[in-house]
């Protein structure tokens, strides 16, 4: 073979590698915030059922506790703005507000023995804290999928074809207010 046929070949083989490569990173980002889009929603799926869990709630505590209005009305803010936030960061905004809320809205039951011994109010809770539960457990799957989503937008090369395609870093959902990163505690 001649001098020129083999250097086209071998430029030839590395375009070909580089553009196999470049489609395997591809697809591996595509993947990865499909993941980040499916882990996302799952849990949007436990918070929505939190979202409609909380009104009965309040509305428990109000025939108990009608003078602590400023409480039950922060939760219900609490709720509809978590529930109507559009972005991830919106979300994740308004369910440390929530998870506020909601902490007050238990001290304050604390202040009212009849309330605590309701039988609706104990079956709302214990269906409050499976339910927290659940979002904590897909709380962790989403972030460990951001995790390896937002490591691959970093890490040399692959962090070439995000640049090119525009993959960006995705939020974790992380507590943003010191207190809150305290254990609920819920006692009736």
């Amino acid at each position: 073979m001649e001098t020129g046929t083999v250097i086209l070949l071998i430029i030839i083989g590395i375009i070909a590698l580089l553009t196999i490569w470049v489609i395997a990173a591809y697809n591996g980002f595509i993947k990865l915030r499909n993941m980040v889009e499916e882990a996302f929603a799952t849990m949007d799926v436990y918070l929505k059922k939190r979202y409609d869990l909380i009104p009965n709630l309040v509305e428990t505590v109000k025939g108990y506790a009608s003078h602590e209005a400023g409480t039950l009305e922060k939760v219900i803010q609490a709720r509809n703005m978590a529930a109507s936030a559009g972005s991830m960061e919106e979300k994740i905004k308004g369910e440390n507000m929530l998870t506020g809320a909601l902490r007050n809205l238990f001290a304050l039951a604390e202040a009212y023995p009849d309330l605590k011994a309701n039988t609706n109010f104990l079956d709302l809770q214990g269906q409050l804290q499976r339910m927290e539960d659940e979002i904590a457990n897909s709380r962790k799957y989403y972030n460990a999928i951001v995790k390896e989503y937002n490591t691959k937008t970093e890490m040399f090369p692959s962090n070439i074809i995000a640049g090119i395609f525009r993959f960006v870093r995705k939020p974790l959902f992380e507590v943003s207010d010191e207190t809150e990163r305290e254990r609920v505690e819920v006692k009736f």
